[in-house]
């Protein structure tokens, strides 16, 4: 009986191996790159002088067909096509200047890895129930052993990656960098699938899968010697605020801070964006009404409690087309099935059960999400007789981490401010709740 255990052993070693095998560090392009809208391709823009693409000779202008054989049509292609590049490897590149085509072989370098004063920075991985093998970026305070209290980061609903390396600028990024910094504070973050390093394609990824990451990271993060399970708060921004509580009451953490969230269905949600952007693109109240009636209001009730594709859609309504600005099969950059578990997911009873102390942080000036659904949350909570509940409204602040004079100002990308007393307000409120726990 020992030696059959013994070849069992011997014969799951290679598996187990396979399991845990080391992610490789996605390349860094060293150039300026934009998908082209509408077309196949991907122009280059700009090129680092003495990269890898310099080298080889590829000038600002030339358009990229194809990368290791795939055809770059869409912006999801593009993104799906960058984050699985990896550096130090052969990469194919086809090339088009002006009329000719060229084939060009290029070994690109890795991305260069995130460094914080103060904190030591692992780059581990995790895998998910689902098989998919995921990138977490952990920093840990240098000076002492612990254990330490932590903070847990969810990030919105984009395939942008949660990695703050070097060169990588944006009001997200300083929040990212300053929570990093935290002094005192282990600090996790994980790649969802198909971004950064993680296997997998996030164009591709259902809101399901995400959340099993999620729930991958946060229990290896409670199983480090050097974390105290008994003080940590995760941290929610956008898609990430509604996540919070969810991983908050499943994993039993000290407090949720929730950032830009969301109460009602997201069939509920998209009509009032809607709402809001016809608004600020210039319509008038009559014409809003009108639109809503006869395109969005179907579109989105279709798509997302009727569960019906785009395509199944635009054939029985065509006249929906013009305004449905949204790829065939991705709305911001996610597949329809994402919203479509994101609508029947029950967000309002994870709001309901939560016993962690909440903090909601509301842009005064964001316009993704709506204030009633932070009042709703704070009246619910009051409802079930939950202790400590707080929302804030910050001055200025749009949904992306920056002031701006008018939610229409941050809507049509005109130049905004960065407040470092944010993200050290944040913090603050992270502190005093494990702080509770001592």
């Amino acid at each position: 009986m020992r030696k059959l255990k013994g070849i069992l052993l011997l014969l799951l070693l290679p598996c187990l191996s396979l399991i845990g095998q080391k992610l490789d560090r996605r390349a860094n392009w060293q150039a300026g790159i934009s998908n082209i809208s509408g077309k196949p391709g991907a122009l280059v823009n700009t090129v680092d002088e003495g990269s890898p693409l310099d080298k080889a000779a590829i000038l600002p202008g030339d358009i990229i067909l194809k990368v290791n054989g795939r055809t770059t049509v869409s912006a999801e292609d593009w993104s799906s096509i960058y984050y699985a590049l990896r550096g130090d490897k052969p990469t194919q590149l086809l090339i088009r200047r002006g009329s000719a085509h060229h084939a060009v072989d290029v070994v690109l370098n890795a991305l260069p890895k995130e460094q914080h004063p103060g904190k030591l920075t692992e780059y581990e991985s995790v895998t998910s129930d689902y098989g998919i093998q995921q990138r977490t970026i952990i920093t840990i305070p240098d000076n002492g052993d612990g254990p330490f209290p932590a903070i847990f980061i969810v990030q919105g609903l984009s395939c942008s990656s949660i990695e703050a390396y070097p060169g990588r600028q944006g009001n997200w990024v300083n929040m990212l960098n300053t929570l990093a910094e935290a002094e005192g504070f282990v600090v996790m973050r994980v790649e969802k699938p198909g971004v950064g390093d993680s296997e997998g394609d996030c164009a591709d990824t259902d809101f399901i899968t995400e959340l099993e990451g999620y729930r991958a990271a946060l229990r290896s993060l409670l199983d480090k010697p050097y974390v105290d399970s008994t003080r940590v708060v995760v941290y929610g921004s956008s898609m990430g605020s509604a996540l919070a509580p969810v991983l908050a009451n499943e994993f039993h953490l000290s407090g949720v801070v929730s950032d830009g969230t969301f109460y009602k269905s997201w069939f509920e949600h998209m009509l009032e964006i809607e709402r809001r952007i016809r608004r600020m693109e210039g319509d008038d109240v009559a014409t809003i009404a009108q639109k809503m009636k006869d395109f969005y209001i179907p579109l989105y009730y279709e798509m997302l409690v009727e569960g019906k594709s785009y395509a199944e859609i635009m054939q029985s309504r065509p006249g929906i087309k013009p305004y449905m600005y949204h790829s065939p099969n991705h709305m911001y950059g996610r597949p329809l099935r994402y919203y479509q578990q994101v609508q029947a997911y029950d967000f309002e009873r994870q709001w309901a059960s939560l016993k962690a102390p909440l903090r909601i942080l509301r842009g005064e000036h964001d316009w993704i999400m709506s204030y009633a659904d932070n009042e709703m949350i704070m009246d619910l909570l009051d409802a079930v007789g939950h202790e400590d509940h707080q929302l804030h409204v910050y001055p200025g602040l749009d949904h992306w981490n920056t002031i701006h004079a008018s939610p229409d100002d941050s809507y049509h990308g005109k130049p905004g401010k960065w407040d470092p007393a944010l993200p050290e307000l944040v913090i603050e409120w992270i502190r005093e709740m494990v702080e509770e726990k001592e």
